[in-house]
């Protein structure tokens, strides 16, 4: 039986549990491929003769930054297309994201988005997991979701 699909607005609040966020603001954007998260530190480093990505999430003038930097050996880079219609090549990584009561795996792209208005843009790649877009709405999942994840 195919699951219930959800309502989401313009922007949302989401938690990514493994990367030690919660209620980061996030653009849906239905006219982007796939997701992306910013990093304003980006390196592949060597460790134990593995290729090993090391990041740093969002910025010192976000008010979820942290300043810690996390190691994976799990990534793999890809050409994507920016907002701009330029291609450039980013890493892209794995994780959870909660949305409503749902965990959801997908891919991220990092990307150094300081400019922009939202750390976290959502694209079409995971809305077609069972979401519908109203534009007129904001933070559906997390006005319904409060505290899951927190303890």
């Amino acid at each position: 039986m195919p699951r219930k699909k959800l309502l989401l607005g313009r922007t949302d609040k989401l938690d990514l549990p493994e990367l030690g966020l919660y209620e980061i603001e996030a653009k849906i954007d239905t006219g982007a491929h796939s997701c992306s998260i910013h990093c304003h530190k980006i390196e592949v480093i060597q460790q134990n003769n593995e290729n090993v990505l090391n990041f740093i999430l969002l910025d010192p003038l976000h008010p979820a930054y942290n300043n810690k930097s996390f190691f994976l050996k799990d990534f793999f880079e890809k050409r994507v297309r920016n907002s701009f219609g330029q291609v450039e090549k980013r890493f892209i990584i794995k994780t959870p994201v909660l949305i409503y009561d749902r965990i959801i795996n997908t891919e991220f792209s990092l990307s150094y988005r300081e400019n922009l208005r939202y750390p976290i843009l959502i694209g079409r790649k995971l809305l077609r997991k069972g979401f519908i877009i109203d534009v007129s709405k904001y933070n559906l999942s997390y006005t319904s979701r409060k505290g899951i994840w927190k303890s």
